[in-house]
């Protein structure tokens, strides 16, 4: 057998252990609704994930677009995927409420994964269109939905939160080893269908909790009869809504081919979001409206994050597919194999950041949210700077050695637990209840602007148009285009981690108590 494969398998194995373990000592802890919501979120990102790690690599080398090209595509898709949650945030709060717009995210998702496993251009655009709009009503409602879960002040948000990003990270650990290695052993296609398979089979576990009541009175629509209300025999105002959700496919299969456009609807998207909330902030008490300013502040700073953890994706997935010496016990593993060493180290550490937490609060000495973030950036920032140690060490082939990859896998992952669970936890605390998904779009669009960055900083590893399809570059030469960029980004994430720890005090008078 493929050592692939049965790399794979052993990771299956693991999984099923772990997470049986987790589960079974954490059931009298939390609501049975966190564990439904565990596994749907494990299944939705083993598909999400499942793509992206095949996605730069499809664009390269199945369709044969250069580096800048394939760049610009996964940049624009990254970036809507966290732009629409903001409207579909929006839109869950006042009108279709979290249960119905998580399943209709997830229906619209899958019918995404199966699309892309044709492989034709136009239906490869349509497929990132799907898959765009569905993770806009997906992912903020559901971790809204987790967030309603716990009344305001319970202790076990934290932990709820970070048990829930472990649920995130097992999909995304399994799926680069079997979407990713089967579709780059045995095709594409198989990649993708397993990624809409996995899809699916998020939905039936989201549906079999409701069918438990498992979330009670959770997430249900504000106006269940204003749903229903005819607009003209026998169509309703919810079918209507449908059909215009449809239509908004297209168009944003049209910003991802086109995506220099996409920047510029991205802008205005953002720039109207941002102010709105700081509108809404200035009109709140002042103990509210700094609770805003919170939230608006740790943007700036989480936006520079995700830009360069997300080049995991794009600039770095490539550096590994040329640049690291990718043999192991005598066998050369597929490089999209890689995009799950991030999600295995989370698996292992999550539960052991979410009793560091948990333990800082029962003594009452936790540390505040802002202070979490710049640890994070600092890691981050290290993380880059043993990828450029490896690079130093490559011999003449240009190849680092694979334990620099590893080292900055694991700094970029415990930067990742200090920053983003608590991230989402402290966007729950410091809402308003009347907006709280709209918020948490809004907190998912730091990724979107994210996305856009990156890409740019992505460009400049690019390799020559005419060189990188054929990958006839000398891997010494883009090596010195890897390191240079990795070195800057490393001194960059430092130097906001510093920043950050200045801005704590201010953060935390402006958080009035909120742990």
């Amino acid at each position: 057998m493929n050592p692939s494969l049965l790399i794979m398998l052993a990771a299956w194995a693991f999984v099923a252990a772990w997470t049986a373990g987790v589960v079974l000592s954490q059931r009298r802890v939390h609501p049975k609704a966190l564990f439904y919501l565990f596994f749907v979120e494990l299944w939705e990102r083993f598909s999400y994930y499942g793509m992206r790690a095949l996605l730069i690599l499809y664009l390269t080398k199945a369709f044969g677009f250069a580096d800048d090209k394939a760049y610009g595509i996964y940049g624009a898709y990254g970036a809507l995927v966290y732009a629409t949650p903001v409207l579909g945030g929006l839109i869950a709060d006042k009108f279709l409420g979290l249960r119905n717009s998580i399943k209709l995210g997830a229906v619209l998702m899958a019918l995404g994964h199966f699309a892309m496993a044709l492989p034709q251009r136009p239906v490869l655009f349509l497929a990132l269109g799907f898959l765009i709009v569905g993770n806009g009503f997906f992912k903020p409602n559901i971790s809204s939905l987790v967030g309603k879960l716990y009344p305001d002040g319970d202790a076990r948000r934290d932990s709820a939160f970070t048990l829930f990003y472990m649920g995130v990270n097992t999909g995304a650990f399994l799926t680069p080893l079997t979407c990713g290695a089967i579709g780059e052993l045995y095709g594409w296609h198989w990649g993708f269908s397993l990624a809409g398979i996995g899809m699916v089979t998020g939905l039936a576990i989201f549906l079999a909790g409701g069918r438990a009541n498992a979330y009670e009175d959770k997430g249900l629509p504000p106006d269940p009869a204003l749903l229903t209300k005819k607009i003209a025999r026998p169509f309703r105002i919810d079918h209507l809504f449908y059909a215009v959700v449809f239509l908004c496919v297209p168009v944003m299969a049209f910003l991802v081919k086109h995506n220099e456009t996409a920047k510029w609807f991205l802008g205005a998207l953002g720039t109207g979001m941002l102010l709105y909330l700081l509108g809404f902030a200035l009109r709140q008490e002042k103990q509210q409206r700094e609770k805003l300013f919170v939230i608006l502040a740790l943007f700036v700073f989480t936006v520079l994050f995700w830009t360069f953890f997300e080049l995991a994706g794009s600039s770095i997935n490539l550096f590994t597919d040329r640049n690291v010496n990718r043999t192991l016990a005598g066998f050369t593993l597929p490089t999209s194999m890689f995009q799950g060493v991030n999600p295995l180290f989370i698996i292992l550490l999550a539960p052991l950041f979410a009793a560091v937490w948990k333990k800082l609060a029962d003594i009452a000495r936790p540390l505040s949210a802002p202070a979490q973030f710049g640890l994070g950036l600092l890691q981050l920032g290290a993380g880059f700077l043993v990828l450029v140690a490896g690079a130093r060490l490559a011999g003449p082939a240009g190849l680092a050695p694979l334990w620099s990859l590893v080292l900055a896998y694991l700094l970029h992952t415990t930067g990742e637990l200090c920053l983003s669970p608590i991230g989402l936890s402290l966007v729950t605390k410091l809402s308003p209840k009347s907006i709280a998904a709209f918020v948490m779009g809004i907190w998912f669009l730091s990724s979107s602007f994210a996305h856009t960055i990156g890409a740019e900083i992505s460009k400049l590893t690019s390799q020559p148009a005419e060189a990188s399809a054929a990958a006839v570059i000398a891997p010494a030469h883009g090596l010195q285009l890897y390191a240079g960029v990795f070195w800057n980004v490393g001194l960059i994430a430092i130097g906001a981690g510093v920043v950050l720890f200045l801005l704590v005090p201010v953060l935390k008078r402006w958080m009035h108590g909120v742990k």
